[in-house]
Order: structure tokens, then sequence, then C-alpha cells
């Protein structure tokens, strides 16, 4: 029995590991959104091609990982490869940092960048009322 990738359920899990709630996703995707239809979303076995570009660039995620990443695929690589035998090959003497902590760092940088374009808009605002002032 093939197994089929759950693409709603990899933008969800994607989403949680980033720590976006979904109605920051919501907000994010535009005014047709709410977290009532993201979550609908997420029950999706398959998605839009369009809606997942939207998405992978909301997320700043490749359209792939929503579309390839299998979870018991990938158990299942694991529980074949590591048997109580062999637990010194567990152990990774060069380890690869993954890149959802890449994705995090990114996601704080965006954020940054939101909080710096939202206190130039302030300051824009005191400028202008002061010039109305006068």
């Amino acid at each position: 029995m093939e197994h089929k990738i759950h693409q709603g359920r990899n933008i969800k899990r994607f989403r949680e590991m980033l720590g976006i709630k979904q109605e920051a996703l919501a907000f994010d995707l535009g005014e047709d959104w709410n977290q009532k239809k993201i979550s609908i979303l997420e029950q999706k076995s398959v998605v839009e091609e369009a809606l997942l570009k939207k998405i992978s660039e909301v997320l700043n995620i490749p359209v792939e990982a929503f579309q390839n990443f299998d979870e018991q695929s990938a158990i299942s690589i694991i529980a074949n490869t590591i048997t109580n035998h062999d637990n010194g090959s567990v152990v990774n003497h060069n380890p690869i940092f993954h890149p959802v902590e890449q994705l995090i760092k990114l996601h704080e940088e965006k954020i940054a960048l939101y909080e710096r374009m939202l206190k130039e808009k302030e300051e824009m605002m005191e400028r202008l009322e002061k010039l109305i002032g006068k």
C-alpha cells in the first residue's frame, strides 16, 4: 500500500516548528484568510499549487517541503537503520545543522524587520502630525 503525503499536515507541521499561530499565518496570507480557513486548509491532503507557493513565500519554506516531506518514511528509515546493537553508530561526529534552525533565524529576522518598519511608520506619523499642527 502506497502512503500518500498529506500536504495540509506538512503545512501545519512547519508552521508549528516556526512557532507561528494559525491567526498569524492567516494575516500574512491576506484579507480572505482567517484562523478557521487555515484549520480547514491543514486538514486537506492536497493543496492547490498556487496556494502552496504563497504559503511557501510567507513561511520562507520551499514548496517541495510541503509536497515531499513524509513523516512515515522518515520514521521507517530511522527504525530500520538503528537497532539495539549498533548504538555507536547513532553518535554523529560531524553533525549537520537542521534547516529548521535556519528557518527560525530567518523568521526572527523578518520580525525584526517588521518592528523597524513599524517604528519608522510611527516616526513618520509624528512628523506629519507636527507639520499639520503648524
